[in-house]
């Protein structure tokens, strides 16, 4: 790599000088190297009068090329590191190309690779270049065939994206299958898996009465751990059909989970290819998260299908497009099939500990970027998770029927085309008749918006005035901002809870006034209901009105963000006091109020977990100009023992009350106790004598080991927080029960990994040589060292040990898999939050990583944008 790499413009765009109508692919899959041949039935642009054709490709050896059948000599093309040039091209033509890679090689896991003895593909965002020479960007539809040709005994699977329309036997023990897809796609939706696999198979009618077969490929022996995401399938297949008008288009549908994977999923069109973390799930192997999660990543990517492939994004700009209008799908479906309340308060929990911290640091940027080094590096929080909150506010804006008849307009206008956000935004003024003008400005200012509100009561006139003054802070190149239209949800209790107001505010200007008439006694708010706008309010409450909104606010979300703001507020007093030496102290009220939560317990008790559970010294941190991470843990650490102390006995009734040994069952009520009883033995495990809670630790650890993952899970994550023999003890017995299980053993890692006790780091960086940890596998990295950067006590070490062992994995990653490399580097980046010592260690093994002459675009960017 070159030391300063090319930046990518979106005000550069151009339409593509040529278009590709047909691709005709096929595959030799040998055991040294794969060979291509492509053929392309292309044809100038009506816009351009080019006469040169340039091609993507990397790593690849070029064998042959012909123009309409007519081999060219070398003088009459060029190829360089990146691209194949051809000198000349008539206005339509036929190209065919032949080259050789080889997959068996392939670290990165882009493009074509070979993963656990398979043949597979990940083409998203620019792997396709990495397979042939292409016009490889998203804006190039074409209709594809695919001839997969093997060895039949090593890969008697061989699958690509469409439906099956030949197969047969050849010599030398070959065997090959054609594929074709009747939908133009763009070469990111490509996939080809060949491998000895099994499947389960079931179907799926269709609304039109349409039977789509359905099947799931996993390598030897996975099969039974496939049931619970083959109903997945099904169930987000209804679900598109009956909240968004969306029926499937193919005669199957396909999905391969394979071990080694950069990401979750990809939604190749009919063939969507997974990380065996979001397909392969049963009680003893999976917790009940690993059960939703997989219902969530299924369903995402295929939501995909129509949004995403039948219309998809005209160039990488408009990633949001496709990813945040998915996600925003995928977390109405969560919501709409799990606990609606809980799933938005895990949402927003990630929102605010993933992308506010993004949006506050070096690498903000807005949901649709203007430019980008390395696009691997912008499939970010805020493409994803603020591009969905943004596509939430424009139903909220809309509601539900105007919104459905928007999304019913965008599918009908742009079915088969790659287009852009501002075409998703019109279809949806068209549709609704709302200027969503000033609202554009969510895809284009990057930084989060801040709500300063501020209540006036009148008595006399019974009248209640809210003033709301919006600011967002500077963020690189951007250090001016335009006033957002902000959707505010806002409602008014009395002081005994009762529910007197509610209404939809509309924030346009810097500052604004909303009067609510009819008033009869000082109102406490409840703003910025179920989240209405990814935004941060101020609002001077008092922690008798937080007590107040966290017992009876009729806004569940906010009841539950009631009782966070109290625990912050109470846990950043602490810090200044640990800071100042002084005596901590947490007050009666606030153990009230979790006490008052446990005698009342309603039937959400998933809902009553989350609304007992401290907000996470990465969201504390959030609050803090500079950060200090021993404050924090100091004073989140005490808070929890003053819980655990004082509210012991009934944490021990209710874990008592909930324990059974009946089989596993997944339901929401199930999974709500489940929860209720393990946040409970939590708490009793971090009590100060933890002999006898040490014994229920292990006897639930025990009896759970063998049948019932999440209480094992539960009981092994307080036991590894605890010195003693029983946290050895369970550590060696669940990893010899596990050890022939990659996913659970990842588990097993993240856990460790996430210890609060010393010598943490010492333990890991022993765990990067123990038998089951591969750095070349991104699920092992990920649950290993992506774990570590999270735990904020240790990896912030004052001595630096932490940052300087990340920095030693991303150049090792660096060069195996530039983009895991990236994904790791993120903690290092966000250095001028901390104190002057640890910003200067931080800094320190950033500039070294930036001065190393092998550094990849994928680090380079992060590295030095960072700095």
């Amino acid at each position: 790599m070159t030391n300063s790499p090319k930046t990518i413009y979106l005000k550069d765009y151009k339409v593509p000088p040529f278009l590709i109508d047909k691709v005709e692919l096929e595959f030799h899959l040998e055991e040294e190297f794969t060979t291509v041949k492509s053929k392309l039935t292309m044809r100038q642009n009506s816009s351009s009068s080019d006469s040169s054709l340039k091609l993507m490709g990397e790593e690849l050896e070029l064998q042959s090329i012909a123009l309409n059948g007519k081999s060219l000599s070398p003088a009459q093309y060029e190829i360089t590191e990146h691209s194949l040039t051809i000198f000349s091209v008539p206005k339509e033509f036929t190209l065919e190309i032949q080259t050789r890679n080889k997959p068996q090689e392939n670290t990165s896991l882009s493009g074509l690779y070979k993963s656990s003895g398979n043949f597979c593909t990940q083409c998203e965002a620019q792997g396709f270049r990495r397979i042939t020479y292409f016009l490889d960007r998203p804006d190039i539809m074409a209709r594809y065939t695919t001839k997969i040709i093997a060895n039949e005994k090593n890969y008697p699977v061989l699958l690509s994206n469409g439906n099956l329309i030949a197969s047969g036997k050849l010599d030398n023990d070959k065997h090959w299958a054609a594929w074709e897809d009747p939908f133009h796609k763009p070469s990111y939706l490509f996939a080809l898996v060949a491998g000895n696999l099994e499947y389960l198979e079931d179907f799926f009618v269709t609304k039109s009465n349409r039977r789509v077969t359905l099947r799931i490929y996993t390598e030897k022996g996975n099969r039974d751990k496939c049931l619970h995401a083959m109903q997945a399938v099904k169930k987000a297949m209804r679900w598109d059909e009956e909240k968004f008008g969306r029926e499937y288009d193919l005669d199957i549908y396909m999905i391969v989970a394979v071990s080694d994977f950069n990401m979750g999923a990809m939604e190749n069109k009919g063939l969507n290819i997974f990380n065996t973390q979001y397909i392969l799930a049963k009680p003893e192997m999976a917790t009940d998260l690993d059960f939703i999660h997989v219902e969530s990543v299924i369903a995402h990517e295929y939501f995909h299908n129509w949004t995403g492939n039948r219309i998809t994004c005209r160039d990488w700009f408009q990633l949001s497009l496709k990813e945040g209008l998915t996600i925003f799908r995928d977390q109405s479906f969560t919501a709409d099939t799990t606990s609606a309340t809980v799933a938005r308060i895990r949402d927003v929990n990630a929102l605010r500990t993933s992308q506010f911290p993004e949006d506050a640091g070096p690498l903000a940027h807005p949901v649709r970027p203007d430019s980008y080094i390395e696009i691997n590096n912008f499939y970010t929080s805020t493409v994803y998770n603020k591009g969905a909150e943004v596509i939430r506010m424009i139903q909220t804006l809309m509601g539900q029927t105007l919104f459905r008849r928007g999304m019913d307009l965008y599918f009908e206008r742009f079915d088969g085309q790659a287009v852009t956000i501002e075409d998703f935004v019109k279809a949806h003024e068209d549709a609704s008749g709302i200027d969503l003008t000033q609202f554009r400005l969510w895809y284009a200012q990057a930084g989060t918006p801040v709500l300063d509100v501020k209540g006036d009561y009148d008595e006399a006139a019974h009248t209640y005035t809210l003033h709301v003054k919006q600011t967002c802070p500077p963020t690189p190149d951007q250090p001016h901002k335009k006033p957002m239209h902000i959707p505010l949800l806002a409602g008014l209790l009395d002081n005994s809870g009762k529910e007197i107001a509610n209404q939809l505010l509309q924030i346009k200007d810097h500052e604004n006034q909303f009067t609510f008439e009819g008033i009869t006694s000082q109102p406490i708010p409840s703003l910025l209901r179920n989240f209405s706008a990814p935004a941060k309010v101020k609002y001077p409450y008092s922690d008798i009105e937080l007590a107040l909104l966290f017992k009876h606010d009729t806004d569940l979300f906010n009841r539950w963000e009631a009782g966070q703001k109290y625990a912050v507020n109470l846990i950043l007093g602490l810090i200044e006091d640990y800071q100042q030496q002084k005596t901590l102290k947490v007050s009666e009220r606030f153990i009230d109020v979790f006490k008052h939560l446990l005698l009342n317990a309603q039937n959400d008790k998933w809902l009553l977990s989350e609304m007992l559970t401290l907000p996470s010294e990465k969201y504390i941190a959030e609050h803090m100009t500079v950060i200090d991470v021993d404050a924090i843990h100091a004073a989140r650490e005490y808070v929890l023992q003053e819980i655990a102390t004082q509210l012991k006995n009934l944490f021990e009734k209710i874990h008592l009350e909930l324990h059974d040994d009946k089989p596993y069952q997944f339901s929401m009520e199930a999974v709500g106790k489940r929860y209720l009883k393990n946040l409970c033995l939590f708490y009793l495990m971090i009590l100060p004598d933890q002999n006898i809670h040490k014994s229920i630790g292990m006897r639930q650890f025990n009896s759970a080991l063998a049948y019932n993952m999440t209480d094992t899970m539960a009981a092994l994550k307080a036991l590894v927080n605890v010195e003693g023999r029983e946290r050895a003890e369970a550590l060696s017995d669940f990893y010899a029960k596990w050890r022939d299980d990659a996913l659970v053993v990842d588990k097993w890692f993240a856990l460790q990994a996430g210890s609060k006790l010393p010598g943490t780091l010492q333990h890991v960086k022993e765990l990067t040589r123990h038998e089951a940890f591969d750095i070349k596998n991104p699920n092992k990295v990920y649950s290993l060292i992506g774990a570590f950067g999270n735990n904020a006590i240790h990896f912030h070490a004052k001595n630096g040990e932490g940052y300087k062992f990340l920095a030693e994995i991303v150049l090792q990653l660096n060069a195996l898999n530039p983009q895991i490399a990236a994904r790791m580097i993120k903690p290092l980046t966000t250095w001028k939050r901390y104190d002057s010592a640890r910003q200067q260690l931080m800094r320190e093994q950033l500039e070294i990583l930036s001065k190393n002459p092998k550094l990849s675009a994928d680090v380079f960017e992060l590295v030095t944008k960072s700095l």
